[in-house]
């Protein structure tokens, strides 16, 4: 009986040991070093977006915002009066699939015509634009967003989205711009002041890679905010950041992604905290969410796409031009993540050119994320 006894005590020490073991290899930092240079990253500057590309990339919205069909609603039925078209119910984002999508798409061919003026296809793109962004559509767009069932419809990506688009109208010297600005206007007001009564009511973060994520949708209001001077939206988006994010450690970078991400979880926050964090504050919170970014090999892998024919699958790419954005923002803004754009311009190097001839499922969407990536305004 001793001799049983000892053996199963030796057993179970040895299966301890083993979980230890395993414990400890899942938990090592996830800095890695770049097999082609073991000391550092070699420094690159920040890819730009040139005319060819711009020319190519405004294909992709001009040939879905006035597309009606696949489209995915994503509405609330209060009663059989909700039900409609697509353009019935969005006469101003119908097309692109859905209507956060629609809304980047417009996005996309004002960004464009703001950086080249000498765009091949300006005429048609201001047609479109003209055509959608109407005072009319517009004011069916609010009634909608304005109705008891769907108060919290697009909360909060879809919200981000439209605060980009007119923020970028806003700072297009143009008089195209001023007509769309002021017709987008009453959608815009409205938005704004969603986020100040949502955000108070929100206790706690979404710490996701898709639509929902609240670092995301925080950055890109953010921005309207500070651009438009919008000192309430702002102060509210500001302490909600601090709240939520001020505390976090050890950024399990380790984890991403999950399998439909396009949104680094870790990224965003990172991307939230350099806007609204002095200099001397983020140096310190970087370095104890996510100190490996200061290493000179920093890498991490792109996100790999197995089917670009599936929707969700697709979304890996987006994640790779995300991820860019936010690394070349922190290069930019702070000195010492030079190294940082070695990685971003990896990332956008995989999936730019899938770009091309791409299925519906990625093209709806898709270069909008490549063209914010390549913006030379946030690099």
């Amino acid at each position: 009986m001793l001799q049983i006894s000892m053996s199963l005590r030796m057993f179970f020490l040895g299966v301890f040991v083993l979980l230890i073991g395993c414990k400890k290899e899942n938990t090592t930092t996830e800095v890695k070093v770049n097999p082609k240079e073991k000391n550092s990253n070699p420094i690159q500057k920040p890819l730009q977006l040139t005319l060819d590309q711009a020319n190519t990339l405004a294909d992709l919205p001009l040939a879905c915002v006035q597309v009606e069909y696949p489209n995915k609603l994503n509405q609330t039925l209060g009663g059989k009066e909700n039900l409609g078209e697509p353009k019935a119910l969005h006469p101003a984002f119908y097309g692109c699939f859905d209507w956060h999508s629609s809304v980047h798409g417009h996005w996309s061919l004002v960004k464009l015509l703001k950086k080249f003026p000498k765009l091949d296809k300006r005429e048609k793109a201001l047609e479109k634009l003209n055509q959608n962004i109407s005072k009319e559509n517009i004011a069916i767009e609010v009634q909608y967003f304005e109705d008891k069932h769907n108060q919290s419809y697009e909360r909060t990506y879809g919200w981000a989205w439209l605060l980009k688009l007119a923020e970028e109208l806003h700072t297009w010297d143009d008089p195209a711009a001023r007509v769309l600005e002021e017709n987008l206007k009453p959608l815009t007001e409205l938005i704004a002041q969603k986020y100040i009564e949502f955000l108070p009511r929100l206790n706690y973060p979404i710490r996701v890679g898709e639509h929902t994520n609240t670092a995301f949708g925080l950055s890109f209001a953010w921005d309207y905010a500070n651009t438009v001077s919008d000192l309430k939206l702002k102060e509210s988006i500001e302490r909600k950041a601090r709240e939520f994010y001020s505390n976090d450690k050890d950024c399990p970078i380790g984890w991403e992604p999950s399998g439909f991400d396009f949104l680094s979880p870790c990224f965003e926050e990172i991307d939230i905290m350099r806007r609204v964090l002095t200099k001397t504050e983020f140096e310190q919170w970087i370095s104890d969410f996510m100190p490996q970014l200061k290493a000179k090999n920093f890498s991490i892998d792109v996100g790999e796409v197995s089917d670009r024919n599936d929707g969700k699958l697709v979304h890996l790419d987006g994640l790779n031009f995300s991820r860019a954005w936010v690394l070349n923002g922190l290069a930019k803004q702070y000195e010492g993540y030079e190294h940082l754009l070695y990685v971003a311009n990896t990332h956008i190097n995989y999936s730019l050119p899938n770009l091309i001839n791409d299925a519906y499922e990625g093209g709806h969407w898709l270069g909008s994320f490549a063209i914010y990536a390549l913006d030379v305004n946030t690099l």
